[in-house]
């Protein structure tokens, strides 16, 4: 080798699993905030800005409620064929859905004075560490507590 050559530049190679790069951080979303965006309600932008650029999680029990809140659409007036084409949009949504334990469900119930349903969303937050976006004060507040986060 003469002395003007240098040597190539060393290549640093990292080998990691793609999913580290395109994973989106988690949230947990509860039925108010899936609701306005289904129903395209007022506060629908304003859930869709908070819900952009996350992983979407939810109980299991999602559907569920999202059916009693079409339901309560039709008792107030909304026509049956608009309070089904919300849910129907629910099938196309991006939601992880995930079972939830019973007696964990009832310990964050009465501790955090909220209904087993809500607990759900509070449970799967702390499970996941991850924040929980929805428009219902007191299930926020509940969370921010459980969360160690300021209200």
């Amino acid at each position: 080798m003469s002395r003007s050559a240098r040597p190539a530049p060393r290549v640093l190679y990292v080998a990691e699993p793609a999913a580290a790069w395109t994973q989106l951080p988690p949230a947990v979303v509860d039925c108010s905030v899936i609701a306005a965006v289904l129903w395209a309600e007022e506060a629908a932008s304003e859930a869709r800005l908070q819900l952009a650029g996350r992983t979407l999680h939810a109980p299991a029990l999602l559907g569920c409620e999202l059916a009693n809140v079409a339901r309560n659409k039709c008792r107030s007036g909304v026509p049956e064929d608009v309070a089904r084409a919300g849910l129907e949009a629910f099938s196309e949504q991006r939601i992880v859905l995930h079972d939830a334990d019973p007696g964990t469900l009832f310990d964050l119930a009465q501790k955090h004075t909220l209904t087993a349903y809500d607990a759900a969303y509070l449970a799967l937050a702390l499970q996941l560490n991850a924040p929980l976006i929805t428009f219902d004060k007191r299930l926020a507040d509940a969370a921010a507590r459980a969360l160690g986060r300021p209200d």
